[in-house]
């Protein structure tokens, strides 16, 4: 198996174009053609990682952290990023990131601690916004069926929990081929008259070539007419964390207390407690504190996350229970989903979870 179809698997879940303006998810060091021997799975690439995916023999990493954020003008190996980079280098091992596309990706990292809370009824907390588009298109009556399966194969006509969403009105089309077309129906140089249905759905815009290609080979006419256009609506498919609820309410108590259990928190930070039930829980791995506001706007009773500044916990006493975990700690799960979308496409593939704490944040 090459690097290249692990790459193709992780990135049909978590799409490069999700990813934050800041980001530098993807391949970041090595060959996708090269055959895979096996995949570590980790959080951050350390020299430690790199030393365990040597013992191991494999020749892919697969991190959520990329390893290289900014420009690197040389590399002599005066920090750890550029000593990593050149262990990787000279032992032909390839390293792959999935970052904030994860993020915000649906299943994503926070729909994984979700998962770990045991929240039912989740949603995206903050919904991506102009990324989506509008296709319209007109196609004969008797090819319309054909046409809509292939734009929802690739991609369109994802609504919330609904799938292959379209809207299709009846009409009359007409067109004249000229010398030298070869149409479909109707007579060169004779007007044609012809009952179409006109096709709209929606679509991310990352997919918009993807789609088109589809509608060019499923479409009958040699001159297929489609249109795209851009959307305001946020897609509700992905976007930053996440909110959902408990089975039953908890106190204030229980409920942090058994967070720190679950995500075997070293030290967890709150602001006071206040004697509310926990139900509604709202949350976002990682360095999620600019979600804080859209937490207390959908009434959650818990917002947390990874990291909190300061001055960010004054005045929401009274509005919401902030819980501060840790960001290597709200993330540590982000493993679990590289195996599942892998081990689910390849079930021979040999994967293993990095034995390797990588939390640079140590608590006495």
């Amino acid at each position: 198996m090459k690097i290249k179809e692990i790459v193709s698997a992780l990135e049909r879940f978590a799409p490069l174009p999700l990813q934050d303006g800041y980001d530098n998810a993807g391949m970041q060091i090595g060959l996708t053609d090269a055959e895979a021997t096996g995949a570590l799975l980790c959080l951050d690439v350390t020299e430690a990682v790199l030393n365990e995916a040597i013992a191991l023999g494999y020749n892919l990493i697969i991190s959520h952290h990329p390893l290289i954020f900014k420009g690197i003008k040389s590399i002599t190996g005066k920090n750890y990023v550029e000593r990593c980079i050149l262990k990787a280098i000279k032992h032909d091992i390839a390293i792959y990131s999935a970052h904030t596309n994860l993020d915000n990706a649906q299943g994503g990292v926070s729909f994984k601690i979700a998962e770990k809370i045991g929240l039912k009824n989740i949603h995206v907390l903050s919904e991506k916004e102009n990324i989506l588009l509008k296709l319209i298109t007109f196609v004969p009556f008797a090819q319309a069926d054909v046409v809509r399966e292939a734009l929802f194969s690739a991609g369109c006509g994802c609504i919330g929990d609904y799938d292959s969403c379209s809207f299709n009105l009846e009409g009359e089309g007409t067109f004249r081929a000229k010398e030298g077309a070869k149409p479909f129906c109707g007579t060169v140089g004779q007007l044609h008259h012809e009952g179409e249905v006109r096709i709209e759905t929606v679509l991310p815009a990352f997919k918009k070539e993807e789609v088109r290609k589809a509608l060019i080979v499923a479409h009958p006419y040699e001159e297929p007419v489609y249109d795209f256009y851009p959307l305001l609506n946020a897609w509700q498919q992905s976007g930053a964390g996440v909110v959902g609820e408990l089975e039953s309410s908890e106190t204030e108590l229980d409920f942090l207390n058994r967070i720190k259990k679950t995500f075997d928190v070293g030290c967890l930070k709150h602001n006071r407690l206040s004697g509310r039930e926990i139900r509604k829980v709202a949350l976002c791995g990682g360095s999620g504190a600019f979600l804080l506001s859209n937490a207390i706007a959908c009434n959650a009773d818990v917002f947390i996350t990874g990291e909190v500044k300061y001055h960010d916990y004054f005045g929401c006493e009274s509005e919401i229970l902030i819980a501060e975990i840790g960001h290597y700690e709200s993330e540590q799960y982000t493993k679990e989903i590289f195996y599942s979308i892998i081990r689910d496409l390849f079930p021979n593939f040999v994967l293993q979870f990095s034995k390797v704490n990588t939390n640079p944040i140590k608590y006495l």
